[in-house]
């Protein structure tokens, strides 16, 4: 596939893909709001979610697949919404292999915001957005039976503490089971605790998807 400008541009999974797995984690990295640039596997928000994958790993036991997806590009790109195409494309490829196994999707900053697009998708029982790009007008498909982990730092300057909050309230409002975490004295990029954030997203994927 070529991108606007004539590049040749693809997304990507990575990951573990046992055969007996009992729930599958997909691991959605950030970006920004616009941009058509590549995004290679060593690009900084791509890399900030492999730890995430790796916790989440070890607390399964090898009862998971966890994989993590590479967007084409690193923006939203206004109506294009690449990262959800990006995405969407992911949960077909999860669903050829995984049929009927519950999925968890992780997201930080613009795959906070994926996430809780795609939080009624078929198949999608957990979503964990950490610093989640938050915008009036999209969709919130929280609903019973749907666990949901809304983790922010308290000092993030990228994106707000204050809205991820209220998306938390909208969604416990349509029945879904809202857990709302600030992280005192960290902001956007995760960095000051980050055996806080890789802890407490492992724990409570693997306790949402193998129960």
């Amino acid at each position: 596939m070529k991108d606007p400008l004539g590049r040749l541009v693809a997304h990507d999974l990575r990951g573990t893909m046992p055969p007996e797995a009992e729930g599958v984690a997909l691991v959605l990295h950030g970006g920004g709001e616009r941009g058509y640039g590549p995004m290679p596997w060593w690009e900084g928000p791509v890399v900030r979610m492999r730890p995430f994958a790796r916790a989440i790993e070890r607390r399964a036991g090898g009862q998971l697949a966890v994989v993590r997806l590479k967007n084409r590009y690193f923006g939203w790109n206004g109506i294009e919404e690449t990262p959800l195409a990006d995405a969407r494309w992911a949960l077909d490829r999860i669903h050829d292999r995984y049929a009927g196994l519950p999925i968890a999707l992780i997201g930080h900053s613009m795959g906070g915001r994926v996430v809780t697009h795609l939080a009624g998708e078929p198949g999608v029982t957990t979503v964990v957005a950490l610093a989640p790009w938050v915008e009036d007008g999209d969709p919130r498909p929280g609903r019973p039976g749907l666990k949901v982990l809304l983790m922010h730092g308290v000092n993030d300057g990228t994106t707000d503490p204050r809205r991820t909050e209220a998306l938390g309230e909208v969604l416990r409002g349509q029945g879904a089971d809202v857990t709302w975490r600030p992280v005192e004295g960290d902001g956007h990029s995760m960095l000051r605790h980050p055996l806080t954030w890789h802890r407490e997203v492992a724990e409570f994927v693997a306790a949402s998807l193998l129960t």
